[in-house]
């Protein structure tokens, strides 16, 4: 199993067993309560039965018009003020519930309206929320410089933290704010600021919804409104430094394991005689060209013919000669040293080599300022015929340091 797959299935079973601890968790703390608060409104409900003479008729046909009644406790919700506050709600993903169209025309157009205003908003929230990421890395680098510090990079982890406390300060003053003008306490104040900037919107604190808020508190309504926007593009940074960061991570590993496939079929095309560039070798870069050979013919001295090569007899075993092989791959290195940009020369012809069918080894050379020729040991990559060629003057320019290459 590729570590990406074992990534996703992790976070797979990570999700199933925080929903379950969720769901427990939640269970413990509000079932109870649940039911406590039923027998009371159980009670409370029998009591005004009993007081006012309702049949359950009536008393279902009074709820149901003290819930429909509900959202127009702060006035009319859908003069402008109450429709841009709608707005807000729909393409942030809020969705208080604390207002909704009535009209099948206006359920219609809030579909549409939610299909384009959605993304549009994820977006520009995500692009704020990075520039106020590098604003804030610019001003973290320059408070760095200004208390004499030497290191004045900023890593991942004061970003982090920034950010973290960002979001704290945000949520502080907005507690701090609507605990003042709605009379809630500081706690259920915070409460209602974080389920609002995180988009969760449960509607059981909605703000603006006393009383002809909408309409007479232009400036608390201002505020309201720009808290909201602000607030959620203060999460977004945030956000995208946490999650965006290990999605970042996530592609970079599969980016690696693509090149790792990628190397092992290189390498298969390498062992199977193709062509191919080889990597690295002992630090020093290397650059592999593997010809085929064609079964039964020996892998020593196959070099580009000579003139005198070719008029031997076929067949005829012909002893080592090093001034023949020097020869020969003197008469390979300026192809190759053209085809490599190390020559002033021009690009030689090698029309003449094509002379019969020729097969080339893999033949190990290195490139030095001074040298002479000389045999070596065969290596495991290169054949015994290899040796050391200092290059002749205007041939070859002068190399600053040992190149060893490979064709």
């Amino acid at each position: 199993m590729r570590r990406q797959d074992a990534r996703t299935l992790s976070l797979i079973l990570c999700m199933l067993s925080y929903l379950l601890v969720g769901a427990a968790v939640f269970d413990a703390l509000e079932s109870e309560a649940e039911s406590s608060r039923k027998r009371l409104l159980e009670r409370k409900r029998d009591d005004m039965k009993r007081r006012y003479g309702f049949t359950e008729q009536d008393y279902g046909e009074l709820e149901r018009v003290v819930l429909q009644a509900e959202p127009h406790r702060a006035g009319r919700q859908w003069k402008f003020a109450g429709s841009f506050y709608f707005a807000i709600t729909v393409i942030t993903t809020i969705g208080y519930g604390h207002a909704a169209p009535g009209t099948d025309a206006g359920k219609v157009f809030c579909m549409f309206y939610a299909v384009l205003g959605i993304p549009l908003t994820l977006v520009m929230f995500q692009s704020l929320g990075e520039r106020m990421n590098t604003v804030m890395r610019f001003l973290l680098r320059r408070l760095k410089a200004c208390l004499g510090l030497r290191n004045t990079n900023v890593s991942m982890g004061n970003m982090v933290l920034v950010g973290f406390l960002s979001c704290l300060g945000t949520l502080c003053v907005g507690a701090a704010a609507f605990s003042h003008f709605e009379g809630w306490t500081f706690f259920h104040a915070y409460y209602y600021c974080f389920i609002t900037l995180t988009t969760i919107g449960f509607g059981d604190f909605v703000a603006l919804q006393k009383k002809e808020d909408l309409q007479e508190k232009t400036p608390y309504v201002a505020f309201s409104f720009l808290y909201i926007l602000v607030g959620l593009t203060v999460i977004g940074a945030f956000l995208n430094l946490v999650v965006l960061r290990f999605l970042t991570v996530s592609s970079e590993d599969a980016s690696r394991a693509d090149g790792s496939r990628g190397r092992g079929q290189l390498s298969d095309r390498k062992g199977g005689g193709g062509g191919a560039l080889g990597v690295a070798e002992d630090g020093r870069s290397s650059s592999n060209l593997f010809l085929p050979m064609e079964e039964g013919i020996s892998r020593l001295n196959l070099l580009l013919p000579s003139p005198t090569e070719d008029l031997e007899s076929p067949g005829v075993p012909q002893p080592y000669n090093p001034g023949s092989t020097a020869q020969g791959l003197c008469s390979l290195c300026p192809c190759m040293c053209s085809q490599l940009g190390a020559c002033d020369s021009p690009t030689p012809s090698c029309h003449g080599h094509q002379g019969g069918a020729v097969y080339y080894n893999s033949v190990a050379y290195r490139m030095e300022s001074a040298g002479s020729w000389s045999s070596r040991e065969p290596t495991a990559q290169s054949s015994p015929i290899s040796g050391t060629i200092s290059p002749g003057q205007g041939s070859c320019q002068r190399l600053h340091r040992s190149r060893r290459k490979s064709v």
